[in-house]
């Protein structure tokens, strides 16, 4: 059974199949699941099924692990295949009418799966109707093309609320600090962030001022606290 961290609270995905990274960044406490795609396997150059494994080994909370077929079939026979390598493993699919009928039969069996590459509203509804576990919009993609993202993620929180559906709101693509505070004022239940976007929500100039004045000061008094 998948483990599900901080229920309540918005949860932090990182988006990697950088195993240094995952560890690292699993070690602040902070990272409640991984995202991965055929994209990011590609990067980190090693057979897919060791991948996901090792991931799965470092992290308690789900793990995304995505099929490639495009026919329903196909995707259900690798979406099992892929659920078979740990217990935390959800199954991603994409946002077609096969990918959709094959989250409905996975659902239904019992499987955790992410609907993913979401650019619309009414495709996030299809998906939640189809039994989603996530709905993954595309954040910055859309940015790209002059479509303002986050008015993508207020439209299915309107939505989802509006009917009660259990599906969460996954942001992705997320690449800047300030997406991830307005997914978060929006109420996305999860965002799913690449490793050095990740790192870089903590800094702050103000904070690394005031720690170079604090210690400062200390070196001056010639203590030592232990």
């Amino acid at each position: 059974m998948i483990t599900e961290p901080n229920e309540g609270a918005m949860k932090f995905f990182v988006d990697t199949a950088d195993l240094s990274e995952i560890k690292d960044l699993s070690e602040t406490g902070l990272i409640d699941g991984v995202t991965t795609n055929p994209s990011l396997i590609m990067k980190a150059d090693r057979p897919m099924k060791d991948i996901i494994a090792e991931i799965c080994e470092i992290v308690d909370g789900p793990v995304s692990a995505e099929v490639t077929a495009i026919e329903t079939d196909e995707m259900i026979r690798e979406g099992k295949l892929l659920a078979g390598i740990a217990e935390n493993v959800c199954i991603k699919l994409p946002l077609t009418l096969a990918g959709l009928k094959a989250c409905k039969e996975l659902t239904d069996e019992g499987f955790q799966t992410n609907v993913t590459l979401c650019f619309s509203a009414v495709q996030a509804l299809l998906a939640a109707k189809a039994g989603a576990t996530y709905i993954s919009p595309f954040i910055g993609r859309l940015d790209d093309i002059n479509i303002d993202g986050m008015g993508l993620i207020a439209d299915i929180r309107r939505i989802y609320d509006n009917y009660g559906f259990e599906t969460e709101i996954l942001a992705a693509s997320i690449r800047t600090s300030n997406h991830v505070r307005e997914a978060a004022l929006l109420g996305a239940d999860v965002a799913t962030v690449p490793p050095a976007t990740l790192k870089g929500l903590v800094k702050h100039p103000l904070t690394d001022k005031g720690l170079d004045a604090f210690l400062a000061d200390w070196k001056k008094t010639g203590q030592t606290i232990g």
